[in-house]
């Protein structure tokens, strides 16, 4: 079998924790942030893990970072 590639727009914005869940930054926080309410700033912050039926796509394009 030849050597699977990874996808790079995946291996940039995705990372793997330990026990195989996918990290992954909150969405919406590109630009735009004044007509944002306060409570979507704050829930957006920092990163979050993916659900398992997205999860599940992300790793079929990162093969080796399990």
């Amino acid at each position: 079998m030849p050597k699977l590639k990874t996808k790079s727009g995946a291996k940039k914005r995705f990372k793997m924790t330990g026990t195989g869940k996918v990290r992954a930054a909150g969405q919406g926080k590109r630009h735009g942030m004044i007509k944002r309410t306060a409570k979507f700033v704050r829930t957006a912050r920092g990163v979050m893990t993916l659900s398992d039926s997205d999860a599940k796509i992300v790793k079929k394009y990162m093969p080796y970072a399990r």
